[in-house]
């Protein structure tokens, strides 16, 4: 779906949903957009279908959850492996992320939670055994998260 396909409909449901999509109902988001219900849903559908909506996910405190370690692991892969590497690296216990970077050196950023750095050091282990370069660990504190200010425009 391209960008011209989305409208400040679609943007209203897309914010609504990043900022409480288990407690928001496409009624409410209809009431907030001027539409109906039965829009909002088919929207929300077809934006599923589209790709643009990929899922649906519960923003867990890992610390909370008795997991206080989290971190992010630089790695260098070969360019034409790095995405293809994605689906082992997630299927490494504790990798909770990845993300694909395009520019630098390192090019995959691997994250990570557990209880120590004993529940950490088989990830690692688990990334060089792929082939990977780890070639920067860091100690995340906290992570926050916010809705995509764009999508706020008020239809």
């Amino acid at each position: 779906m391209a960008d011209r396909n989305i409208d400040d409909v679609d943007r209203a449901i897309l914010h609504a949903l990043q900022t409480d999509a288990r407690n928001t109902s496409s009624s409410d988001i209809a009431e907030r957009t001027g539409t109906s219900d039965s829009t909002v849903r088919k929207r929300i559908q077809r934006l599923e279908d589209a790709g643009v909506i990929k899922g649906y996910s519960a923003d867990i405190d890992y610390g909370a959850s008795g997991y206080p370690l989290r971190m992010l692991l630089f790695c260098t892969a070969s360019i034409p492996e790095r995405g293809e590497l994605v689906p082992e690296i997630l299927a490494i216990d504790g990798v909770v992320s990845v993300q694909e970077l395009v520019t630098g050196e390192q090019n995959l950023l691997v994250t990570a939670v557990g209880e120590s750095d004993s529940d950490i050091t088989p990830v690692a282990q688990g990334l060089l055994d792929l082939g990977l370069t780890v070639a920067d660990e860091v100690l995340v504190r906290s992570h926050e998260t916010t809705p995509y200010a764009e999508f706020d425009h008020r239809v």
